[in-house]
């Protein structure tokens, strides 16, 4: 007889977002995984957002739920400005940059998630608080992943 581990309800919602995978289709690091730098810089309209400008802009608001969670005060973020950042392939950030920092800021929640589930952190939000930030970053993860889809899509068109 196998015994299995359940995961945490918080660390699963932040799965289903940002891998390792989800049921509903790709999560976030899933509809990534492709993306080489023409793609993630390649812009589907005038006034539209780039795939790295949705993967910089997910990563910022990663790293405030962090922020908001831990009740500490958030780290400088890669690039000056807030929400939305304006990236090309010509700006001094690359797209294995962004890829990293994505990467960065979601082990972080979920190593913060992790330890309040172990208790080992005491967060500075009420459970149900905090279950909706994680339940809406993961809800924002999500949406930019079928964004990214759906521009992936468009540039092979």
């Amino acid at each position: 007889m196998t015994t299995t581990t359940a995961v945490p309800p918080e660390s699963r919602i932040l799965n289903e977002g940002y891998g390792p995978g989800a049921w509903h289709g790709p999560d976030m690091k899933a509809a990534l995984a492709d993306v080489k730098p023409a793609l993630a810089f390649w812009r589907p309209a005038t006034g539209r957002h780039n795939i790295a400008e949705l993967v910089l802009h997910h990563a910022f608001f990663v790293r405030a739920v962090r922020s908001q969670i831990s009740g500490r005060p958030a780290e400088p973020f890669v690039l000056p400005g807030e929400d939305w950042f304006v990236v090309t392939d010509q700006m001094p950030i690359s797209w294995s940059k962004i890829q990293s920092t994505l990467e960065s800021e979601q082990q972080r929640l979920a190593e913060l998630v992790a330890a309040i589930e172990a208790g080992t952190v005491t967060p500075a939000t009420a459970a149900p608080e905090r279950f909706g930030l994680i339940l809406g970053i993961t809800c924002h993860a999500i949406y930019h992943a079928g964004q990214v889809q759906l521009i992936k899509r468009l540039q092979e068109a």
